[in-house]
Order: structure tokens, then C-alpha cells, then sequence
């Protein structure tokens, strides 16, 4: 399932207010914060409390690479 593209072009990070990538079928992903929101049941879940946080450089860099390969 994937997000609308008029949602993904207004939707950003509940705490920087900075722009959000697109993960499909996974999360929405702020690389300045290393912070991933995630999409449950085809809904983005945008609380700062409910954020994972990526600490791991592995999976920062696969997250990226997701998101640049998002055709949106």
C-alpha cells in the first residue's frame, strides 16, 4: 500500500518541521534526526513519542537508499 503523493507533499516531521522521506510500505524517515515514523495499516503515525530511532549507520544508509529509489 502506498501513501497518496498530495499527502506525502505536505506531510513533515512533527519536531523540526523539516521534510520527510518516503519509505513505501515502511515508515517516513527524517535523516537530520535519525528518526523513523511509522505507517500502520496505510496510516503515517507522526508523534514524536511514537518515532524509532536509527542509530545504527547501516540502517540510516539502507533507509536512504529506500527513499531515493521511491519513483514519488
Amino acid at each position: 500500500m502506498s501513501l497518496d503523493a498530495k499527502l506525502l507533499d505536505i506531510v513533515v516531521c512533527p519536531e523540526d518541521h523539516g521534510p520527510l522521506a518516503y519509505i513505501p510500505g515502511e515508515c517516513l524517515y527524517n535523516a537530520r534526526l535519525r528518526r523513523a515514523y511509522p505507517i500502520v495499516d496505510g496510516i503515517p503515525v507522526l508523534l514524536v513519542d511514537e518515532a524509532v530511532p536509527v542509530a545504527d549507520d547501516g540502517e540510516h544508509e539502507r533507509l536512504l537508499s529506500a527513499a531515493q529509489a521511491d519513483p514519488r
